[in-house]
């Protein structure tokens, strides 16, 4: 599926991926298209420290051979297209080997580097705050035009919810990213009725209350020990319900009509 996205990128950006993505083919369209990479090194490529053009302490520019077979999302005239061979720079940061097409050392530290990568997880807590936070989790609507409208209803109140964080930390100086999305969440729920029943400078006034309850709640941190990543309540022995409900009502009714 990420092949059908390479289109979309434009000269000038930068592409943050995990080490699934650290292929030869990706990273050789990306310099075609002007487009820059970081990735994480796949833990199958070793490092070779030693080889290559030294730039520092594990950082180096080192070329890539074209292996032999293509993947199997591109075909065979454009793997031909690809060169044989392709410079990017291997570096390492607190034992983490990272990928990258950014080939200048001064311009591109290799410890700004690690940290602009860590920052790639704020897209997890991100989808982790629409599916979970938002409670879409599970979509209830049953055709496919239905569920695009209520994934995109989804969508754009968690753009209005995170407008509203960067508004109010905006006015009382804070970071957007260490305000709680939760917090932010509940508060806005449970102010919708006044909002709702308020107008003119009571609004105002209250809505800069809001935005100032935003900015006193910022992300806590965690304090319990790492919990394990397991379910405790056990599932009930049923089947699952694999076909609509209404079919599975009749077959259950037509035993009792037939011995009737």
């Amino acid at each position: 599926m990420f092949s059908t996205l390479l289109h979309t990128l434009q000269p000038g950006d930068l592409l943050l991926a995990d080490r699934y993505y650290c292929t030869y083919a990706i990273m050789a369209l990306l310099v075609h298209h002007g487009v820059q990479g970081l990735f994480q090194k796949h833990a199958q490529r070793k490092p070779h420290w030693h080889r290559g053009e030294r730039l520092g302490a594990k950082d180096h520019l080192i070329k890539w051979a074209k292996p032999p077979r293509k993947p199997v999302w591109m075909s065979a005239q454009d793997y031909l297209k690809l060169p044989p061979t392709l410079t990017i720079r291997e570096l390492a940061v607190n034992g983490i080997v990272y990928v990258t097409t950014l080939s200048n050392p001064k311009r591109y530290p290799r410890r700004a580097l690690a940290e602009h990568y860590r920052s790639r997880w704020t897209i997890e807590l991100d989808l982790r705050s629409i599916k979970t936070d938002m409670a879409m989790e599970r979509l209830r609507c049953k055709s496919p035009e239905r569920v695009r409208k209520e994934i995109a209803a989804h969508l754009l109140a968690y753009n209005l919810v995170r407008a509203n964080l960067n508004r109010a930390a905006q006015c009382f100086e804070k970071i957007p990213r260490q305000l709680s999305f939760k917090s932010a969440l509940q508060l806005l729920n449970n102010a919708a009725s006044q909002l709702l029943l308020l107008s003119g400078k009571a609004l105002q006034a209250f809505a800069t209350a809001l935005l100032q309850a935003m900015a006193l709640s910022p992300i806590g941190r965690q304090k319990r020990l790492p919990q394990p990543r397991a379910v405790k309540r056990r599932p009930k022995p049923y089947p699952l319900l694999t076909r609509p409900r209404h079919a599975a009502c009749q077959a259950i009714r037509r035993p009792t009509n037939s011995l009737r």
